[in-house]
């Protein structure tokens, strides 16, 4: 009986450790397509000769589409990941890609939207992203199926870490 329990934690060890390298191997995934994402977008806009935004923030211009938001919301929307983005909002505003008014009602909020120049941003890399779509889908590398089960999966993660978020405080 004993020997039966040992070799049952062990079993359980096992399958632990191979979830947590499977974990970790997804983490660094996640980390390497995100990257890699920003440097397609780098390519193309090289390619295009737009060489005075960089791929960050064209793709908050591409987040934030046709909405008009406060810097705030930017993050609590899922718009921008990144912690520098008064910096990348101020240059954006500079180089005419957004509007910025103050908020009436709060003169210390700022709402931003994209001017012209901000919206042919948004549809390149929107151009770039509905290509890449076509070209999986037509090489039958990830089918729709496969595409909703990953997102599921990051969706119940997503929520996981944002629990542990709120946990914490």
């Amino acid at each position: 009986m004993e020997n039966t329990v040992s070799v049952q934690q062990n079993l359980g060890t096992a399958a632990r450790s191979e979830y947590m390298r499977r974990y970790l191997e997804n983490l660094a995934l996640l980390e390497r397509l995100h990257r890699l994402m920003l440097d397609l977008i780098k390519d193309e806009f090289e390619r295009l000769g737009l060489v005075n935004i960089n791929p960050v923030q064209a793709l908050l211009l591409f987040n934030i589409g046709e909405n008009e938001v406060t810097a705030g919301e930017l993050k609590s929307r899922g718009y921008y990941q990144g912690s520098n983005v008064s910096y990348n909002l101020k240059k954006l505003v500079e180089q005419g890609y957004m509007h910025h008014q103050r908020c009436p009602v709060d003169r210390r909020a700022v709402r931003v939207r994209l001017t012209a120049k901000g919206v042919a941003v948004r549809d390149r890399v929107a151009a770039l992203f509905e290509r890449h779509a076509q070209e999986l889908q037509a090489e039958g590398m990830v089918n729709f199926d496969a595409l909703d089960g990953v997102a599921r999966s990051l969706r119940r993660v997503e929520r996981f870490w944002g629990e542990q978020i709120r946990y914490i405080y």
